[in-house]
């Protein structure tokens, strides 16, 4: 039996389409990250699959259509992944290689200041090092400046248990550990989900080969083990579901235990009590049925996943003050937090902790050198929201968003529905 929910029910709700004039197709199997109030979409799959890139603006329910036709760019990808780290976007995997394969790189980097796709291909290859070859249904986190990478269907191979980690500031891959077979860990698996919390990341369920799993591991970046979590209740075997890290603990929602059955349950794993609960919903407030979604958590109870890219910040002593404001727009696809008040503050974070090793100040701009790419990334290249909007997404509430998802109509704008769990 599943334990009574004890934290706050959750009130769903479907945001109105974009107030601009376009707007992506419904999709799945595409690839989702957040940066400083955007959020990215790449690709996927709705008849066919998708060569496409926006770019959605949460405070202006806005969206716009990036370039993705350059030759840097990625090709059609479904069930790849994207991340972002200081200022890049971390595009993996996507394709099978075959004969027809068009493009043999598994790789594709974003700079998110300039909105360029960066050559990353010969960067890598001059190293001549090892590295995961094409794949569908993987999982990429972060930890740290490092991407990992586990497991992943490969053509010709099915499900992989291969573990990859991937340097940001040099682009080099490494193997964690291989395809060796009777390793502890998940083993053989796509479709899964994974998170990071603190220093371990965490994975859920996911094909092993033709059969679905409900296991549940966890692997430490200080020791490099993984460990069974085993509890008597939770979340049945499931494929194609989504996972985010929300205060102290784990938010994971939708998929399905077969191909052509999604769900819609939200269950959240604390890691505090080791348990897992099934959140209740507001009577009237019914979450989508969803598998092969996005989601996406955005407001200071979701931390590091609001941002991981450099924000220009002012010193310590320096305040900023905002005057309330209307906006054009009642923000009523916030919900009933949408009416932000704004009011004078100062930020008591030391630069130091905010910045890490690699950025420096100038002034009142903040610059960060990646060493990879060798670019300077620097906020007077940036087109920065303007004062009060940036102020708006640093105080968002705690927002979860589900977009797109198996069953999609085809051709109609995205779905996105949000989830906010009442006095939490």
């Amino acid at each position: 039996m599943p334990a009574m929910s004890q934290s706050s029910p959750a009130l769903w709700t479907q945001l109105p389409p974009g107030s601009s004039s376009q707007s992506p197709c419904d999709r799945y199997k595409h690839a989702c990250c957040s940066n400083d109030g955007y959020v990215y979409i790449l690709g996927g799959r709705d008849s066919k699959c998708l060569r496409d890139f926006w770019r959605y603006s949460v405070v202006c329910n806005e969206w716009t259509d990036l370039s993705c036709t350059s030759e840097a760019a990625p090709e059609e990808l479904e069930g790849h992944s994207m991340v972002a780290h200081k200022g890049f976007l971390y595009v993996f995997g996507g394709m099978l290689d075959s004969p027809y394969t068009k493009c043999r790189c598994v790789l594709w980097v974003f700079d998110i200041a300039k909105k360029t796709w960066v050559h990353c291909e010969g960067k890598m290859s001059s190293l001549k090092a090892l590295m995961p070859t094409n794949r569908k249904g993987h999982s990429a986190v972060v930890l740290g400046s490092a991407m990992l990478v586990y497991g992943g269907f490969i053509d010709m191979k099915g499900s992989s248990q291969d573990f990859w980690t991937l340097d940001f500031d040099s682009l080099t891959w490494a193997l964690i550990s291989g395809s060796q077979q009777g390793s502890v860990g998940p083993g053989p698996r796509h479709s899964h989900s994974a998170m990071a919390y603190q220093d371990c990341m965490y994975l859920y369920g996911g094909w092993k080969g033709l059969q679905e799993q409900r296991d549940f591991w966890k692997w430490n970046s200080t020791n490099h083990q993984w460990s069974s979590l085993r509890t008597k209740s939770g979340p049945s075997r499931l494929v194609g579901h989504s996972a985010v890290a929300y205060k102290d603990s784990m938010l994971l929602f939708g998929g399905g235990e077969s191909q052509n059955s999604p769900n819609n349950c939200l269950w959240r794993y604390s890691f505090t009590t080791q348990t897992w609960e099934q959140v209740a919903t507001l009577p009237g407030s019914d979450p989508p049925y969803k598998m092969y979604h996005c989601c996406i958590g955005l407001g200071p109870g979701y931390g590091s996943n609001t941002s991981s890219t450099l924000k220009p910040r002012l010193p310590d002593d320096k305040q900023r003050p905002f005057k309330n404001k209307c906006f054009p727009e009642p923000l009523t696809f916030l919900g009933s937090e949408g009416a932000i008040e704004l009011e004078t503050f100062s930020l008591n974070k030391s630069k130091d902790s905010l910045t890490g090793k690699d950025a420096q100040w100038t002034g009142n701009c903040l610059t960060f050198q990646n060493k990879a790419f060798r670019k300077q990334w620097s906020c007077r290249e940036d087109e920065q929201l303007d004062e009060e909007d940036e102020a708006i997404v640093k105080h968002l509430p705690d927002l979860l968003l589900v977009l797109g998802g198996k069953p999609n109509p085809s051709h109609n704008p995205i779905s996105i529905w949000q989830m906010t769990l009442t006095n939490s």
